[in-house]
């Protein structure tokens, strides 16, 4: 399980939540997840990324949590979710299935958001059962669905094979972070956040990142390497925003345009100047805004409205 050497406080320090359980997947792995705020309240489920834990969604957590019910759960290998066997998107989408089961009653509807791999997450599971069942709109971000390794600009060269074949081999690396020193923070923010982040936001995504195991770090990045889940955008057919930052060098913003276009139900997509890859912790009020918009809009309206399409995009002109 993960070294927790999350922020002691600060906006980024992670709440203590109203009660943890265990939640089992189907193949036995065992999942930990955190629900906050009040139990009547509409909820909210997160899907933290690669190398994160629920500490990762501190800022949404603190603000949503008022008026939200809201469910984190640490993916397989990450945070306090033991380690598996099973490294897959199949996986990925029976551990959310198996905690929207368990902490949603029966018909119940959340908004759930993904962050990156989380996106993935969600994508891997658009077209199960329990997913539609619970499911009343989604959010996406920093994410993409295919083509990870050949679109990563975390190697500063021309597209290309050599690109390519070098980025798989620095995300892909078997090799210690150590502890977060001044180097490691530098390192970090170069790869994963905007030039503009602010240290007490690297200091937090370094702590998280860094506490990750390296074996289980590495285990996930094959799979990232090799995904194609461009089917399971098709099928997420429940409302879906989409939200990228223009400096992300994991996940560029052509694949943000990409899902845009290809979701059946696009409901928006916002381009952040500046920002990286750690949306949720660069442009944290953001971020909770458009979650609050779409459980208003989808999760506890009376009626929703038609959809916009996906031609409706919004570009902010400012940054967080």
């Amino acid at each position: 399980m993960s070294r927790l050497t999350h922020v002691a406080s600060g906006p980024y320090a992670p709440p203590a939540p109203v009660r943890e359980l265990i939640v089992v997947s189907a193949d036995g792995a065992r999942l930990h997840v955190e629900v906050h705020g009040p139990e009547d309240a509409p909820p909210v489920v997160l899907a933290h990324g690669w190398t994160c834990s629920t500490a990762f969604w501190a800022a949404q957590i603190r603000d949503l949590a008022v008026d939200h019910r809201v469910i984190a759960y640490d993916q397989r290998g990450h945070g306090r979710s033991p380690a598996s066997p099973a490294c897959t998107t199949h996986a990925l989408a029976d551990d959310l299935e198996a905690v929207l089961g368990e902490t949603l009653a029966p018909g119940e509807r959340a908004v759930i958001v993904g962050h990156s791999m989380g996106g993935m997450t969600v994508m891997a599971a658009s077209a199960r059962p329990r997913f539609r069942e619970h499911a009343a709109a989604v959010l996406l971000c920093s994410t993409g669905s295919s083509r990870l390794v050949a679109e990563a600009r975390v190697v500063p060269l021309r597209a290309g094979g050599v690109r390519t074949w070098l980025t798989a081999r620095v995300l892909g690396s078997r090799a210690p972070l150590g502890p977060v020193t001044p180097v490691a923070r530098r390192i970090l923010k170069y790869a994963t956040m905007g030039a503009g982040s602010a240290p007490h936001m690297v200091e937090a995504c370094a702590r998280i990142v860094h506490a990750c195991p390296r074996a289980v770090r590495h285990a996930w990045s094959e799979v990232l390497a090799g995904l194609d889940l461009d089917h399971g955008v098709r099928e997420l057919k429940v409302p879906t925003a989409v939200i990228a930052g223009s400096a992300d060098r994991l996940t560029p913003p052509v694949h943000a345009r990409a899902l845009a276009a290809a979701l059946p139900n696009c409901v928006g997509s916002t381009e952040l100047p500046g920002l990286g890859h750690m949306t949720p912790v660069e442009a944290p009020e953001l971020v909770s805004t458009s979650i609050r918009e779409l459980v208003t809009t989808y999760a506890t309206a009376k009626s929703v409205e038609p959809a916009e399409s996906a031609e409706s995009v919004k570009t902010l002109k400012e940054g967080a």
